[in-house]
């Protein structure tokens, strides 16, 4: 799946790979951080119960005032993602820089293209699997002969049951927060996945960092 239009490999950069490293592991850190607030306050809601004048979308494009309670849940939610996204920026310029490493390091085409670092995400069905590829890839031709970290796999799991939670729900705040009064199971399960992947992700990004950084010390 390498693409011929690919550039030429550059050569390898351990200090831009490990410095990289850093602000990718703190913000899937601080992303995760952002997910257990919105549990949090999803637990609030659950606990102060739907009001009486009923969920935030009355249907028919009908939505009432918002109480403070309801409010705050859009703040988190806001933030959260305004956090999620600056983690994507930072994660997929880690995971350009360790792919382009890893090339130059084997002497061979990754297995994927570079364009899927980025299209891997968001293209159903691959993105079930491309991006746990790359990372995987980069990491056999980094550190040859050793097994992949068993954190990879952790972190791509959790990652797909974030994924499909967040898939079998509505997640526009409104929704969430009619789902968060009614039943709070499942919310909270898609939430607890996706932090929990933020901090696996988080020590899989260190763990692959150091292997090819020690391995680009020894070349």
């Amino acid at each position: 799946m390498d693409n011929a239009l690919d550039t030429p490999a550059a050569p390898p950069d351990p200090r831009a790979s490990d410095s990289l490293a850093r602000p990718a592991a703190g913000a899937l850190l601080l992303t995760g951080a952002g997910w257990l607030a919105r549990a949090v306050w999803e637990i609030r809601l659950y606990r102060a119960g739907e009001p009486a004048s009923g969920p935030p979308d009355q249907g028919d494009g009908v939505h009432r005032p918002l109480n403070s309670l309801e409010n705050s849940y859009h703040l988190v939610g806001t933030a959260g993602s305004l956090l999620t996204l600056l983690c994507a920026a930072v994660f997929l310029m880690w995971l350009g820089r360790v792919r382009d490493n890893a090339r130059a390091l084997s002497g061979r085409p990754p297995k994927y293209a570079g364009i899927w670092v980025y299209l891997g995400w968001m293209v159903p069905v691959v993105n079930l699997w491309f991006p746990r590829g790359i990372v995987a890839d980069a990491y056999r031709a980094s550190a040859p002969g050793r097994r992949l970290p068993f954190v990879v796999n952790v972190w791509w799991g959790l990652w797909l049951a974030g994924l499909l939670g967040g898939v079998l729900q509505q997640r526009d705040a409104d929704s969430v927060i009619a789902r968060a009064y009614s039943g709070i199971g499942p919310l909270l399960t898609a939430d607890v996945a996706v932090a929990g992947a933020a901090v696996a992700g988080a020590l899989m990004v260190r763990t692959v960092t150091a292997a090819q950084t020690a391995r680009l010390a020894r070349v």
